[in-house]
Formats: structure tokens, C-alpha cells, sequence
């Protein structure tokens, strides 16, 4: 009998990002993926929170290995979910009466853990890049206003001393600081009008979702407490949570800048463009309120591209 597990990466990212109902569609998505591989006289079951397990009878180790391909190929071209969803799969042979089930199971598991680590840094990689991807489907976020965020940003870091470090994390930050608003409806978004109370309280969610998406992942992880705080206000008045003054993350606090002066001179569906002296002028205007005033005396002039 061959025996195949898998662990479907990604699930806990579509709860927290887009709810639960959406990660029900994933299970679901993943069950069909497993029935249209195997055979018809194949068991396949759900083994845990994000795992499947599959029963093959009378298989040896050359047919489970087809079955094998035929989930993880079928897993590699999906690409109808809001984020990249992928599994780890590992195999194993109960190829005698006295191997016990136990035995497999465990060959199978450890299989499948040496897989998931092996295909972790290309799949984390795959995983910022689809985040990017569906974030500029999802919302007015461009990959052009991401670029020009991460050019004023760098500048803005290297003036104030920053390292290698922290202007790798800054770049980052500059593409997915709104990250959570790919779990915003389109309705929202799109609307160009303004948002009612209850919209706008929609809207608001969308730094508590980016840190949890952040969260998941290693590489995004030292970024996520940037993400949480990129709308809290100099003197406190801004939110998730009305952090005030150097409470608000440094990074949070160059983002805050750098994005509002980008929105201002190419506006939005919502919002006319106006022009660099007067955008400037609005940046200096809110200095000490909206933006720390010492990031704007030092800072400012790197805003212009």
C-alpha cells in the first residue's frame, strides 16, 4: 500500500489576511486537486488543521510516485487564490505485512518535513511575490508608486544613518506597509465617494491584517510591527492604536511621509493629484500632527524625485 501525505502552506495566512471562509475554499480547492489525482479506489482524507493523508491499495513505490506528481503538478499551475497556496508532500511503502501502518506514517511525515525545508526559501520567495502581485490587483498600491516610494525611502534612510539592515527592511516595507488591504472588499476600495462610518471603520482594519499576514512569514516578520503602526499620527490622533510621538516605529513614521507625498502629487480615483510645491507645503503643514517634525526637517528635501 503506498501512503502520501501533504501540508497545504498557506492556510493560516488566508484565515487571518481574508477569513475563514476563504481558507474553507482552499481546503476545498486542495480536496479536488487530491480526488482528480488519485485513483478512484484511493482514500483520501484530512489528516489535521492543513493536512491531507492518502491511502493507496495495492500500490507499490513506482505508481504511489505518479500519484505523487500528478498532486504536486496540479498544486504548482493553481493560481486562482488570492495569495500563492502550494503543498508538501512526502511518500512512503507499507510493502509488507509485519511494517507497521505506524511505521509508514511516520517514513511519510518526516518525508514531508524534509521537503517543506527544503522548499522553504523558494517558497517564501514565490510567497512575497504573489502578496506583490495581488496587492496591486487588489487595491490602488501600483508598481509604480511602490518603486517611487522605495527611491524616497532609501534616501530618507540613508540620510538618517540607517543600515544595510534597516534599509533592507525599509524597502520592503515601502511595497507591503498595506499589504492587509487585499482582504478589503473591492466594493471599498474602488468607491469614489466617500466611505460611510461603517466603511471606514473597514478600512481601518487593514494595518491589524498586514501585521498578521507579516507574521506568518520569517522574511516579512521584522517588518510587521512597521506595518501594524504606518497610520498612528505624530500627536496621536491616528490609529489601530493612537501610539503618540517615538512610541510610533521610526519606519512606520519615514512610510507615513513618503506615501502621503506620493498619493498627493499622482492622486487616486478618490483623490486629484495636485502639485510637488503644493504637496510639500501640505507635508510641512502637518509636521508635528500628522508626521514627526524632526524626520520633516531633516528628511524633506529626499521627497523630491
Amino acid at each position: 500500500m503506498g501512503l502520501i501525505i501533504g501540508d497545504v502552506n498557506g492556510l493560516k495566512l488566508i484565515n487571518d489576511a481574508v477569513g475563514h471562509l476563504e481558507g474553507d475554499q482552499v481546503l476545498i480547492k486542495a480536496a479536488e486537486i487530491f480526488r482528480n489525482a488519485c485513483r478512484q479506489e484511493d482514500i483520501i482524507s484530512r489528516w489535521g488543521g492543513d493536512e491531507f493523508i492518502v491511502l493507496l491499495p495495492r500500490c507499490d513505490s513506482e505508481s504511489t510516485a505518479r500519484v505523487f506528481k500528478r498532486i504536486s503538478d496540479s498544486f504548482i499551475s493553481l493560481n486562482s487564490l488570492p495569495v500563492l497556496i502550494n503543498i508538501s508532500l512526502g511518500m512512503a511503502i507499507k510493502d509488507s505485512l509485519e511494517r507497521d501502518i505506524r511505521d509508514v506514517i511516520r517514513e511519510a511525515e518526516e518525508k514531508m518535513y524534509r521537503n517543506k525545508l527544503l522548499e522553504s526559501r523558494s517558497t517564501r520567495s514565490s510567497f512575497i511575490h504573489s502578496l506583490e502581485k495581488t496587492l496591486w490587483e487588489r487595491s490602488h498600491e501600483t508598481q509604480d508608486h511602490c518603486q517611487r516610494i522605495q527611491e524616497m525611502t532609501f534616501r530618507m534612510g540613508r540620510v538618517l544613518g540607517l543600515t544595510a539592515a534597516e534599509l533592507d527592511n525599509l524597502k520592503l516595507l515601502s511595497t507591503l506597509h498595506d499589504i492587509g488591504k487585499i482582504a478589503i472588499p473591492n466594493s471599498i476600495l474602488d468607491k469614489a465617494g466617500g466611505l460611510s462610518p461603517e466603511e471606514w471603520e473597514t478600512i481601518k482594519n487593514h494595518p491589524e491584517i498586514g501585521y498578521r499576514i507579516a507574521l506568518s512569514s520569517p522574511e516579512l516578520a521584522p517588518i510587521a510591527e512597521a506595518i501594524l503602526h504606518h497610520h498612528e499620527w505624530w500627536d496621536g490622533s491616528g490609529y489601530p492604536f493612537g501610539l503618540e510621538g517615538e512610541k510610533i516605529p521610526l519606519m512606520s513614521r519615514i512610510i507615513a511621509i513618503t506615501d502621503a507625498y506620493d498619493v498627493m502629487i499622482h492622486g487616486r480615483p478618490y483623490k486629484k493629484a495636485i502639485g510637488k510645491e503644493e504637496a510639500l507645503a501640505e507635508i510641512a503643514h502637518c509636521s508635528g500632527t500628522q508626521f514627526d517634525p524632526e524626520l520633516i526637517r531633516r528628511g524633506l528635501f529626499c521627497l523630491l524625485i
